[in-house]
């Protein structure tokens, strides 16, 4: 099987999925392709894992302090150059093509009528699920950004649909959480705003990755470079997680059993409908402004919640492989039969157990 796998590389949610993707492949011994749009190539780390990966520009937005400004995104996309790619692109030697919402292999698979699956976070919202519902605008966008013939979307619960569990990277670091460390990982946001906030608040020590700031030690917060394993070491020894509200660290940190507070970015429909979720399923709490106040409070009277998640980079690549008559349903009830919590979710929250009525609705968006 010969694969072209399309990577969405705005922000790094999409690169950990693929990540664990490339693993399985690889000891599949499936040939894959990667390509990556949406940063500039420079930008890319820690990317020998994906091998001759190609780059190109793509679309992606333009964030200032945790805002969406879409006049500045719109003057930076170059649609003339995202035409081209797309028609220049040739995808008929690839048994398959998989998007992670990246727009260039999906409209080039469809132009050239070439099998292709949507797989990722952004798939899920095919269904009725906890959403932001005031921008019917973006909300035709994010749906038509990177089209696909097959869904396999993912989300922290299946909300009666089927809807994959979160791909989660598994680690051999060991998970030792301690009680006064935050991992602070806040892209979107000022980075000196956010060092005054943490500044603040003494009683903890702060691990904040950002790339605007010089590496090192600022009173009680310590300021690290982008890393993917220095990453995942803080994550593995921080109790808490004060991020913004994109899925997949958001994911990881449920899955290692992590206290959360996530800040959606302004104007981005698909962080305000996972601030939504968060809060809805009652597994992390969310803010719309950040504050020093708010992250002390957050800090003193929120829980740790753990969801543990299944392997489901290896299921879906058996799935791929097997090549059979089983259906997208199969796969993803066999792999919540894994999540051994996921009862005791559903008992809190039992409207989580079926399809959301119109009612349920009302009470899971703003």
């Amino acid at each position: 099987m010969k694969i072209l796998y399309g990577v969405q590389g705005t922000g790094n949610g999409h690169i950990t999925r693929a990540r664990a993707m490339a693993t399985e492949m690889k000891a599949a011994g499936i040939e894959v392709d990667f390509v990556f749009s949406g940063r500039a190539k420079h930008d890319y780390f820690d990317m020998e894992l994906f091998g001759d990966y190609r780059t190109f520009e793509g679309l992606s937005f333009v964030a200032r302090d945790g805002k969406l400004d879409l006049y500045a995104t719109f003057r930076k996309a170059n649609f003339l150059r995202l035409y081209r790619d797309i028609k220049e692109l040739d995808t008929r030697g690839y048994d398959l093509v998989i998007t992670d919402y990246e727009p260039i292999v999906a409209w080039a698979a469809k132009r050239q009528g070439v099998p292709c699956l949507g797989f990722g976070h952004q798939y899920a919202f095919k269904y009725d699920i906890p959403r932001y519902q005031k921008n019917p605008i973006a909300q035709w966008i994010m749906a038509n950004f990177a089209p696909a013939e097959t869904h396999l979307g993912a989300h922290w619960h299946h909300f009666g649909h089927a809807i994959l569990p979160p791909l989660i990277q598994h680690h051999e670091l060991d998970n030792t959480p301690q009680s006064n460390q935050v991992l602070v990982y806040l892209p979107f946001e000022n980075s000196e705003a956010v060092l005054d906030w943490l500044d603040a608040i003494p009683d903890y020590q702060f691990r904040l990755h950002c790339k605007d700031i010089e590496p090192g030690v600022y009173g009680n917060v310590e300021v690290f470079p982008f890393s993917r394993t220095q990453f995942q070491k803080n994550l593995s020894e921080c109790e808490s997680v004060l991020c913004n509200a994109g899925f997949e660290l958001n994911s990881e940190a449920l899955h290692l059993g992590r206290r959360i507070l996530a800040k959606p970015m302004q104007g981005q429909i698909e962080q305000h409908s996972n601030a939504i979720a968060l809060e809805y399923l009652g597994i992390g709490m969310t803010t719309e402004t950040l504050s020093a106040e708010c992250i002390k409070e957050w800090l003193e009277t929120s829980r740790v919640v753990q969801i543990e998640y299944p392997n489901v980079a290896k299921a879906v690549v058996n799935w791929l492989q097997e090549n059979d008559d089983s259906s997208v349903v199969d796969l993803c009830q066999s792999l919540w039969q894994q999540v051994p919590n996921l009862k005791q979710l559903s008992f809190h929250y039992p409207y989580a157990q079926k399809s959301l009525n119109q009612n349920t609705m009302k009470r899971a968006t703003v």
